[in-house]
């Protein structure tokens, strides 16, 4: 007969056991979430609605907002590709592997999804409906669009759209510049080019044929880069009027960076050189972005 010493010992084991648990399906989630591209698109849009003049309250409020849209956009994608991705064995997917559950992530989706609408309505009804419509952008490209010609159109609405949710929001609810809009959905669609080259070969062989995996490879790098190029260019010309010195380094600097995306041989072209240099020219992007945000 086991002592109470002992019985106490294996309900703490137990304990442990479950608390384990739980952190790895907290963990797993967590990593269903995109949480770089969720990051990345959050920051910025803290830095752009710092650029634009947002107080702490209202600023807290649009980026949380944001936050919540994207992190409702990552549970969606995996919880929808959840078949896909274990046929193709990704073990970087933690749907795929287990480490998550399907009920968790599609409901953790859905809460985010209510959380991201509340949050915008709080800014404004117009600001509210501009967000809602991006973060349905997004969704609608999960549900459907990814798998058609038209695969890049929620990228450049989301993205187009982002700085006039942050302006909607300033007292008057001004809408930006339209160089602006211009500039930010050029910058999202080529985030959609760059973001299919790591796994465009597995796309195309479980039947996701976007824009970018009809175009191959080849294409999709130089379409990411011309289109990261021309964000840069319009926000420069627009922001300034004639191109400053500045102005004309940073092009240079982004027309290098394409060139070295375009030219690569078929070698670098195959691994992470195209990708690694539109990245740099995305965030060189990004911050002429946060930048022409305070004009």
């Amino acid at each position: 007969m086991p002592s109470t010493t002992d019985a106490g010992t294996d309900r703490v084991a137990g304990q442990d056991v479950l608390d384990a648990a739980e952190q790895s399906a907290l963990v797993g989630l967590l990593k269903a979430s995109h949480p770089v591209p969720t990051v990345a698109v959050t920051v910025l849009t803290a830095l752009l609605a710092a650029a634009v003049g947002l107080g702490s309250a209202a600023g807290a409020k649009a980026v949380a907002a944001v936050a919540a849209g994207q992190l409702s956009i990552g549970w969606c994608n995996d919880r929808l590709d959840l078949r896909r991705d274990r046929d193709a064995g990704r073990r970087d997917k933690p749907l795929a592997v287990g480490a998550a559950r399907p009920g968790a992530v599609a409901t953790a989706a859905f809460v985010a999804l209510l959380v991201c609408v509340l949050l915008s309505l709080a800014c404004g009804v117009v600001a509210g409906a501009v967000h809602i419509g991006c973060v349905a952008a997004a969704w609608s490209y999960n549900l459907w669009l990814k798998r058609t010609v038209a695969s890049w159109l929620p990228y450049a609405i989301a993205f187009g759209l982002l700085p006039a949710f942050l302006t909607l929001t300033l007292p008057g609810s001004p809408w930006p510049p339209l160089w602006l809009t211009v500039a930010a959905a050029l910058l999202g669609t080529s985030a959609h080019w760059a973001n299919v080259l790591p796994d465009i070969e597995e796309d195309i062989a479980g039947g996701v044929l976007g824009l970018p995996q009809r175009m191959g490879r080849r294409g999709s790098v130089a379409m990411a880069a011309l289109l990261a190029l021309a964000s840069c260019v319009v926000v420069t010309v627009g922001q300034t009027g004639p191109v400053t010195p500045g102005g004309g380094i940073l092009i240079g600097v982004t027309l290098a960076l394409c060139l070295l995306a375009m030219a690569a041989p078929p070698a670098l072209v195959r691994g992470r050189l195209p990708f690694l240099a539109i990245l740099a020219m995305a965030g060189v992007d990004a911050v002429l972005l946060v930048l022409a945000g305070r004009s």
